[in-house]
């Protein structure tokens, strides 16, 4: 029986991709680095038989691959996510490069499943979709020409992984570490959140002002616990909010 990989935790999200040989191009990626478990999210064209042959040898990787409609069904039962983005945007999380956000990333899957999430072709990830992932992550391209292969973005990030992995002096989570909560409790921390302050008055869902993107910042930057999301979301509840469920 072979060894479990130290990356059997992480999974590659391909969100909305265009082209099937991109899609074996960075099957391909994962299995050299030892990474196994691909998720699409609305791919145009899968299975196909372009990807199947950029593949590779990788086929194991495309026949176990998951497809979901939408990003946030990809991340589910994750506790972290990481976004690849080429774009600054005025609310964000600050970016980490490869290197450091592999080193997290790795850290991360010590306490359950993480994803590495990669955009469309085309737009990258929308704001929408990075604002689902914990921690953006930016690819130092040369300004002039900072057009990167989807498949070239994935195996760049799936080597850092392995480097990450390797490493001796990877940091490590304590096994006692506390719980952290899944991107679905999460979500539903912030539903509830929104929900009362729009019950209170204080946000106006006509003019909202982006007040929920800055305080996704605001929790993201907590890396919320399991226990704290109860918690939050147990003060809500406490003062007669709406969307508690």
């Amino acid at each position: 029986m072979n060894a479990p990989s130290p990356l059997d935790r992480v999974r590659v999200v391909l969100a909305r991709p265009s082209h099937p040989g991109n899609i074996g191009a960075a099957a391909r990626a994962m299995k050299t680095m030892g990474l196994a478990e691909l998720w699409l999210v609305s791919p145009a064209s899968f299975p196909d038989p372009v990807a199947q042959a950029r593949a590779s040898g990788a086929g194991d990787v495309l026949a176990a691959a998951r497809v979901v409609d939408t990003l946030a069904a990809a991340l589910a039962d994750t506790v972290f996510a990481a976004g690849l983005t080429a774009r600054r945007r005025d609310v964000s999380l600050p970016c980490l490069g490869p290197r450091a956000a592999a080193a997290e990333i790795v850290d991360w899957r010590a306490r359950g499943k993480v994803a590495l999430v990669f955009g469309n072709e085309a737009g990258g990830l929308t704001n929408e979709e990075l604002g689902l992932c914990a921690l953006p992550v930016t690819i130092p391209a040369n300004p002039e020409y900072a057009s990167l292969n989807l498949g070239a973005a994935v195996q760049l990030m799936c080597y850092e992984l392995r480097m990450a992995a390797m490493g001796e002096g990877v940091r490590a989570i304590a096994r006692h570490a506390p719980e952290p909560a899944t991107h679905d409790e999460i979500e539903g921390f912030f539903g509830h959140l929104e929900a009362a302050i729009v019950a209170s008055g204080f946000l106006d869902p006509a003019r909202p002002r982006r007040l929920m993107p800055k305080l996704r910042r605001l929790f993201g930057r907590a890396r919320l616990e399991k226990e704290e999301v109860a918690i939050l979301r147990g003060i809500l509840a406490s003062f007669g909010t709406a969307g508690n469920k």
